[in-house]
């Protein structure tokens, strides 16, 4: 009997070695995604998940979720680094996102807030009328979004395409490029936080929204995008934010910019700001490089000169 305790040890031992090394097996790299899926699968390109949410819990921290095939692969949250591709190459992926947010964007209850670096591309994520916020940044380090669209999301007046609204003392760095903000009740883009936010827009199209881009925080830099038929404001800027936009078309706005509260700055670089009912509203503490290009709105506005013309 004395002899059969150490070989049940070793046993135990033995057993409890390979079910850690299962448990690490269990979160990949590389996960897959198929509208012909299954949640229940390992998410692998042989056997894959049938949602982002079935895949993200088996995808290893900084690996990356790829779909296999067009399809809806319904709304996640988001708590570790990772990528979420929607591919162009057999497919795109697709969020349904009725009645609630898109993607959720939240490491705030994890051991270390405010550090993940997640990455959304080839994404088409539909509010279908009634959902919330396209994409919802809470808590994070780095968001970069590339050749998405975010559209549709109508629930109420305050209805984002992408809302960046982190509250901690931390620094946030925001990249977005090639991308379309779309027919949303509230703002196409709106950033607000509690701490620093550096916030980078790049070939984007923001348009049919309420208003376009809305900088209550940090700053925005946007550049080779349009922004057009916003029935509000192309750009605004309130309470100390900065936007710098260059080689923009500002077209078709309630007022194509407007600075909404002392202390805040839009920086003007050629831009052609052109049938808006305002070209410039609000406080004239605009900075203009003298090249910018203003034809066809309704008023001048204020802080930017003749309604034709350079400015």
């Amino acid at each position: 009997m004395t002899k059969f305790y150490p070989f049940l040890r070793i046993l135990l031992i033995a057993s409890f070695v390979l079910a850690i090394a299962s448990l690490a097996q269990a979160q990949a790299t590389r996960t897959w995604v198929s509208g012909v899926g299954d949640d229940v699968n390992p998410c692998s390109r042989t056997a894959p998940c049938k949602t982002f949410a079935g895949a993200i819990s088996k995808t290893a921290d900084k690996g990356e979720i790829d779909c296999l095939d067009p399809g809806g692969f319904g709304t996640v949250t988001i708590t570790k680094s990772i990528t979420i591709d929607g591919t162009t190459g057999s497919g795109f992926g697709s969020i349904l996102a009725a009645g609630t947010n898109g993607v959720n964007v939240n490491d705030s209850a994890t051991a270390t807030p405010n550090t993940i670096n997640v990455r959304l591309r080839n994404l088409s994520i539909n509010g279908a009328g009634t959902g919330l916020d396209g994409i919802r940044g809470v808590a994070f380090r780095n968001l970069y979004i590339e050749n998405c669209q975010i559209f549709n999301f109508r629930s109420s007046s305050t209805a984002d395409g992408l809302d960046i609204t982190a509250t901690a003392a931390a620094t946030y760095n925001v990249m977005v490029k090639d991308s379309l903000f779309e027919n949303n009740t509230g703002d196409g883009i709106r950033q607000s936080t509690g701490g620093t936010l550096n916030a980078y827009y790049d070939g984007v199209v923001i348009a049919g929204n309420v208003n376009g881009l809305e900088n209550l925080a940090g700053t925005a830099n946007i550049s080779n995008s349009v922004i057009d038929n916003n029935s509000g404001n192309g750009l605004s800027a309130t309470a100390g934010s900065v936007i710098n936009a260059t080689r923009n078309q500002i077209n078709s706005n309630g007022s194509g910019v407007n600075i909404i509260a002392g202390g805040s700055v839009i920086r003007l670089n050629d831009n052609t700001l052109a049938r808006n009912t305002n070209a410039a509203s609000g406080l004239a503490q605009y900075q203009s490089f003298g090249n910018n290009k203003l034809m066809g709105n309704t008023n001048p506005g204020t802080g930017l000169g003749a309604p034709v013309g350079q400015n």
